[in-house]
């Protein structure tokens, strides 16, 4: 309950004015508040409560003693003690309690000498503690009244020069010290969580540190708690003095009121520390002096089936090509030869249209891509998306001209396609280096390594070593015994088991690297392709990482930008959304659609990559299709119970089941299909789209007769039909046609040949016909007999 602040006021014993000026410099009402009459918090109130509390002195012991203390001063002692609650005493009272005070320490002091102890106390209540005195006046004021002689005593003059003596005068002092502080401004216990409020370029900012509480926020605008809250509930939702709000309420409240909300986050000081630092190491990683030459990184681009990975099994002289499925490249792979002593760095990219970003991806990290084009076929659809990449990535250009061994292959011509696409070969007065190879003869090969190195030679490709490591994720995925790992390219520095490395939200302290051969290493210099284990998920491929001091300082640097991840979703998610009638009844439409759900699982994250985008392309007006989730590694039990959860189907590429996922999936009614080749899958899904149609009704036409006649029956009338096409069947589905219009529907209820029953009855025929009760025949009409059938519909 709210108090005023004059009551307040009285209730210490200080000025309203003092009160007021106190209640301000504390934060506890508006700056602007001028009367005392305006009310204060129960809150704040106790704030204070507490603050005088602790400032005052605690009561003296006995009470008796004060009693007895206070009457002296005549004029001040009934306003001093009228609190204490005794009774006010008149004149007479006085003057008599005077005489017997001088009665009771007259005689102690004749009697014996050993009794000037009462001398010390005039000096006591100034240099001892205030409990110290009052004990010895109060053992003599306890003596005095079991003699009853004091009422008889009646010399008022005598005793008045001896009244001040007992310096009952300075004890009133004490009782009134706890008033006479009234200012106290040293003391702010409040206002060390208070926010900041500075003043920059005539714009007055809040600086505070999350959550946003209604009671500082308010003191920090100058307002009353009450009035931020009766705002706050306007905007929506409850607000309470304690409850926290909204960072996007607190910065339009904010400027509603001509202030600039800066909330601190925790890691945004660390954030810009780290920038800063980056920017100080940043010159002495290029320093010239530690450059040294490093190895090209070659991207080998072009059309599927078009020989990419034979070219590189017969530069590794190896046979990649016969382990994947299907015979075309689905994953990206990385690895390092040697020539002359010099070392070359590929990565091969796929060729199916599916994995574009993968193509994309390994020609952003590389110094050279070499395209290769298949001499029989030309420059193909993923021929030119590979080229526009390679323009993309400013990479030089090299074409290597496949399958020249093959039947019909036409160098020239492809020759006048580079020229179309403005990359015209050297011998055409271009610059383009234009390599005729065989991959699998293997002629070609030496000359296409030594054009690659001369133009490593003319870039002058050089990195630092001793820098701090960084580079790019090519792949990544989940390995069964050895958890998360990525295939990296180092860009700078040198890399060293039990490095610890940060790649967006993910981080690792590097416990093993192996070598395109499978070998462990214990470093990578700049421009070698490693596996790297030790990851704590699976990072994004084509990110970045770099080294971090510590694996502690690479967690919190993951961390804040998980955080910072979610936040942007969270923000994304939150935002307003259209409330209007058509938004309206499109998510009516969008709800009562059929909708086929999916979770992608696949061995690589390139792969689910490349896997989703081509599951998104796949649009149609009748079904849509929605991606639960997309993830790396085997199919598992938590899988399975998402999929019955959300009511999906699981899509495998290229992985495996866990062990007890089948049971657990049949259980759950989950489907799970399981693909090696890109565009199985693609057709798989289009097929199960296609199935949460309904199916479509097609109508075959059996045969048709002509009315020639009516004869009457007992229940009706039979029409005399000559069938003139296919035939007419008993039970069949059937119409009744008269010129244009159809005049019933129903089934052949009776069909006869003759006076015997038939069961089918072919063209050039005569025959009774009844449809169901229909007697309306007339000579003419026609009777059309048909069948329907349950087609699957199409996308």
């Amino acid at each position: 309950m709210s108090i005023r602040i004059h009551e307040l006021a009285k209730k210490h014993n200080m000025e309203g004015r003092d009160m007021l000026a106190l209640l301000k410099e504390r934060g506890y009402v508006a700056a602007d508040t001028k009367s005392v009459s305006s009310t204060l918090s129960k809150i704040y109130q106790e704030e204070i409560e507490k603050e005088f509390a602790a400032k005052a002195p605690p009561p003296p012991a006995p009470a008796p003693a004060v009693v007895a203390a206070v009457p002296e001063p005549a004029p001040e002692a009934s306003k001093a003690r009228s609190p204490a609650g005794i009774f006010v005493k008149t004149a007479l009272d006085v003057a008599r309690e005077r005489e017997t005070v001088a009665k009771a320490a007259a005689p102690p002091r004749p009697a014996s000498p050993a009794i000037k102890a009462p001398s010390p106390p005039p000096p006591r209540p100034v240099a001892a503690p205030r409990s110290a005195p009052m004990a010895p006046v109060a053992a003599p004021a306890a003596k005095a009244p079991p003699p009853a002689a004091p009422r008889a005593a009646a010399a008022p003059a005598a005793p008045a020069p001896e009244a001040p003596k007992p310096s009952a005068g300075p004890p009133p002092l004490p009782v009134r010290a706890p008033t006479s502080p009234r200012p106290l401004p040293q003391l702010s216990p409040a206002a060390s969580a208070a926010p900041v409020v500075t003043e920059e370029g005539g714009v007055k900012v809040i600086h505070l540190k999350p959550p946003v509480i209604v009671r500082d926020f308010a003191v920090a605008l100058s307002l009353k708690p009450f009035k931020l809250i009766s705002e706050l509930n306007q905007i929506g939702g409850f607000a309470s003095m304690n409850s926290t709000i909204d960072e996007a309420v607190a910065q339009k409240v904010a400027e509603k009121y001509g202030f600039v909300l800066d909330i601190k986050h925790r890691g945004d000081v660390n954030v810009q520390q780290q920038a800063k630092e980056k920017d100080k190491v940043k010159p002495v990683e290029d320093e010239s002096k530690d450059m040294v030459p490093r190895p090209p990184v070659v991207v080998i681009l072009g059309h599927v089936d078009h020989g990419k990975t034979t070219l590189l099994d017969a530069i590794r002289k190896a046979n990649v090509a016969a382990g994947e499925a299907g015979g075309i490249t689905q994953h990206i792979g990385a690895y390092q030869v040697e020539h002359h002593g010099r070392k070359i760095t590929f990565l091969d990219t796929p060729g199916h249209a599916a994995f574009n970003k993968m193509r994309a991806r390994g020609a952003s990290v590389t110094d050279i891509a070499v395209l290769v084009v298949a001499a029989d076929d030309g420059f193909m659809p993923q021929t030119d998306e590979a080229l526009e990449h390679a323009r993309n990535a400013k990479v030089v250009q090299i074409v290597a001209v496949n399958k020249m061994d093959v039947k019909g292959a036409n160098l020239d011509q492809v020759k006048a396609q580079m020229q179309q696409r403005g990359i015209v070969p050297e011998d055409w007065g271009g610059e383009t280096i234009t390599v005729p190879v065989s991959a699998t003869k293997g002629t070609g090969v030496n000359e296409l390594l030594e054009m690659i190195l001369l133009q490593a030679d003319v870039l002058e490709l050089k990195a630092n070593p001793k820098a701090e490591a960084a580079g790019v994720v090519i792949e990544s995925q989940v390995d069964v015994g050895r958890g998360p790992l990525s295939t990296v390219i180092v860009q700078k520095g040198t890399l060293r088991t039990g490095d610890a490395i940060v790649c967006g939200a993910q981080w690792a302290k590097v416990r093993a690297m192996f070598d395109d051969q499978g070998r462990p290493i214990k470093e990578a210099t700049p421009s070698m392709p490693v596996r790297v284990i030790g990851w704590s998920g699976t990072p994004d491929s084509g990110a970045a990482f770099r080294a971090a001091k510590n694996a502690r300082d690479a967690e919190n640097l993951a961390e804040e930008e998980a955080h910072r991840l979610k936040k942007a979703v969270t923000t994304v998610d939150s935002a307003q959304k259209d409330m209007s009638v058509e938004h309206l009844f499109a998510n009516i439409v969008a709800t009562q659609q059929k909708v086929l759900k999916v979770i992608v699982k696949a061995d690589v994250f390139g792969s689910a990559e490349a896997v989703r985008q081509l599951l998104e392309g796949i649009k149609s007006p009748k079904v849509s299709l929605e991606i639960v989730s997309t993830d790396v590694g085997l199919v598992t039990k938590n899988d399975v119970i998402m999929a019955a959860a959300a009511g999906a189907t699981i899509l495998g590429f290229s992985t495996k089941l866990e062990n007890g996922v089948t049971p657990l999936a049949k259980h759950n009614g989950v489907r799970i299909e399981t693909f090696d080749i890109i565009y199985e899958l693609a057709d798989k899904a289009r097929e199960m789209m296609a199935d949460l149609l309904d199916p479509d009704i097609k109508e075959i036409k059996l045969g048709a007769a002509e009315v020639r006649a009516t004869f009457p029956l007992a229940k009706g009338f039979v029409a005399g039909c000559l069938v003139t096409e296919g035939k007419i069947n008993r039970n069949a589905a059937a119409r009744l046609r008269r010129g244009r219009e159809i005049v019933h529907e129903g089934k052949v209820g009776t069909l006869k040949r003759f006076k015997d029953d038939a069961n089918e009855v072919r063209a050039g025929l005569e025959c009774g016909v009844k449809l169901d009760d229909f007697n309306g025949y007339q000579v003419g009409d026609v009777i059309e007999c048909y069948d329907t059938q349950k087609v699957r519909a199409s996308l």
